[in-house]
């Protein structure tokens, strides 16, 4: 049975939480900005450099052509995928993929003999058709990731969707030019559904032009998250738990899928989700913007090759500007639930004197908002 700390103990811990719940960073500052921009905050200071100013745009005929290739590569993964639908977990060959210093839904993740078959037969016809050209992909790697052009593949995104009968999945396929990308497929095979983005056109569902159709305000949105598992315990969480207080309802399990019911204006109106891969989101950019919305990082940045570190793989997608604006502003603001704030010396050696140090993180950073409940959890010490 554990010791009751005594009343000093108690107290010590009460007044040191009590300490940090008052302490927060100062908001930061946005600018707005004109032209293409419009409406969509941006950290105060210099502003990025455009996407054409930072590179120079290659011939939209020979953007075209390449795109026709992801077709075929896209029809490629399917020859492999589609025989192993609804298969047995044996048939499958299931196998998990440890990564450390991930989500907790991403640091053990199922890969199939479906995943892997998919992804050589792109890699193969990439080797045929453009051996100059890089590729980075989930299952076998990078090659050549400071080529010019480089191809993006997931043969499988949303592969517990997969392994378990539901088609929600979705092979991506997106061709980089000079870091940013200029080509996007979301493929769903068994429901025959193709979705290709262009820079510069407007991006089509199985060659159909499609729009976005998004409400104007966060409290009328319908908002989609893999799984709220994907967050980070800490920071993350709390800015994807105020995302989901402030939207109309919060939807789950939809993988990439979620991103093209957002380009179609099928009814979904906002994507946010974290610790994604390069692979889990380039393909999904041109088809985003091509529709009319607009998909950043969480800090309104562009999501290219070179800024893949920053951003962390926190991505928002939203049907237009003035939505994406007020989930930028959310998943920016740093106070009284968010700012990360170190524990004391003090408050750890009163918590660890109730038994409760245990709850805190590795970094020995928390969020007001924990060092709230483990006040609660001093206060329940100290009720008869």
């Amino acid at each position: 049975m554990r010791t009751r700390p005594t009343a000093g103990v108690l107290a010590a811990a009460a007044s040191a939480a009590a300490a940090l719940l008052g302490r927060a960073r100062p908001a930061r500052a946005f600018a707005y900005v004109d032209g293409p921009d419009a409406g969509v905050p941006r950290m105060a200071g210099p502003s990025p450099s455009s996407s054409s100013a930072a590179a120079a745009s290659p011939d939209p005929e020979l953007i075209r052509s390449h795109a026709d290739f992801a077709s075929l590569l896209a029809d490629a993964a399917r020859e492999e995928i589609l025989p192993y639908w609804r298969s047995s977990r044996h048939a499958l060959g299931q196998e998990i993929k440890v990564e450390e210093d991930r989500s907790v839904f991403q640091s053990a993740s199922p890969v199939t003999l479906a995943d892997r078959a998919a992804e050589r037969a792109m890699r193969d016809l990439i080797g045929e058709r453009f051996p100059d050209h890089g590729i980075y992909g989930e299952e076998y790697g990078v090659k050549d990731a400071d080529a010019d052009w480089v191809w993006v593949l997931d043969p499988i995104d949303g592969t517990r969707s997969f392994i378990t009968g539901k088609p929600l999945f979705g092979t991506l396929v997106s061709l980089l030019y000079k870091g940013r990308p200029v080509v996007g497929v979301i493929d769903q095979c068994v429901l025959d559904e193709r979705w290709v983005g262009i820079a510069g056109r407007p991006s089509t569902l199985n060659g159909e032009p499609i729009r976005t159709d998004g409400v104007s305000t966060l409290s009328e949105a319908e908002m989609y998250s893999t799984t709220p598992d994907m967050f980070q315990l800490g920071d993350e969480s709390s800015k994807f738990d105020a995302m989901r207080r402030a939207v109309r309802a919060p939807h789950y399990g939809a993988d990439c899928y979620a991103y093209a019911l957002v380009a179609s204006g099928f009814g979904a109106d906002v994507v946010v989700e974290a610790d994604l891969g390069l692979y889990d989101y380039c393909a999904l950019v041109p088809v985003i913007e091509g529709a009319g919305g607009v998909i950043s990082d969480w800090t309104g940045a562009e999501l290219t090759l070179g800024n893949h570190e920053k951003s962390r793989g926190r991505v928002v997608a939203s049907a237009n500007r003035s939505l994406h604006a007020q989930a930028l502003e959310i998943l920016n603001a740093v106070g009284p639930t968010t700012a990360p704030i170190p524990v004391e010396d003090e408050l750890l050696a009163a918590l660890d004197g109730i038994g409760i140090a245990s709850t805190l993180p590795k970094s020995r950073d928390v969020t007001p908002l924990l060092c709230g409940v483990m006040l609660g959890e001093v206060i329940a010490h100290l009720a008869p």
